[in-house]
């Protein structure tokens, strides 16, 4: 009979959403160990032996946001026009990123803002993470042209990045302490000019 491992004592998921809070407050340089193992509540032996190294304990957080929080884009390009589709996708950046019970921000754009050279893989992560974003909302776009849904010859590529800079510029002025109310009127004017079909 084979010895198996002993079990873990902790809850793995929980562990990586207690991690996932802590690079969301701090960013990955600002999260140091010590944090990090405080939160989850584990030993740095235990969170390598799960988790892998820092590097790796960031991916696994940054999906973990990515299936939760952050959900609401993956939800957005469900909507049945493009200006619901950015109506709902600024919308659920205004409420993710202003949460009274989490940290103020977006991961994806906190994470690695004024880090040093240690950080430059964890910037790197989050460039490819925004800008697969920005093409899950290019491809909707283009959808929305050939459809007649926005008017033909609009540009898909530079309406996804307008949505998608206004999207993380909520989260920036968010984390700096700008109220939902006025982050939703951020959003309302974003959306004031948006491409419509001409009626003949």
């Amino acid at each position: 009979m084979t010895a198996i491992g002993r079990p873990r004592s902790f809850d793995a998921d929980e562990a990586l959403e207690a991690a996932m809070l802590v690079f969301w407050r701090h960013g990955y340089e600002g999260a140091s160990l010590t944090d990090l193992t405080a939160a989850m509540g584990i030993t740095r032996t235990s969170m390598y032996a799960a988790f892998g190294n820092k590097e790796e304990l960031f991916r696994k957080a940054l999906a973990r946001y990515d299936d939760g929080p952050a959900s609401y884009a993956l939800r957005a390009v469900d909507e049945p026009t493009a200006h619901e589709v950015a109506k709902a996708f600024l919308e659920g950046a205004v409420l993710t990123t202003t949460r009274p019970d989490g940290p103020q921000g977006c991961l994806g754009v906190q994470g690695s803002l004024a880090a040093g050279e240690a950080a430059e893989t964890a910037r790197q992560i989050l460039a490819e993470w925004r800008d697969k974003g920005r093409r899950l909302l290019e491809t909707r776009f283009r959808r929305a042209v050939s459809e007649g849904d926005l008017p033909t010859g609009t540009d898909a590529g530079r309406l996804a990045l307008y949505v998608i800079t206004v999207g993380f510029g909520i989260s920036v002025q968010a984390a700096s302490g700008v109220s939902r109310a006025d982050l939703r009127g951020i959003a309302d004017t974003a959306l004031h000019n948006w491409p419509v079909v001409q009626s003949h």
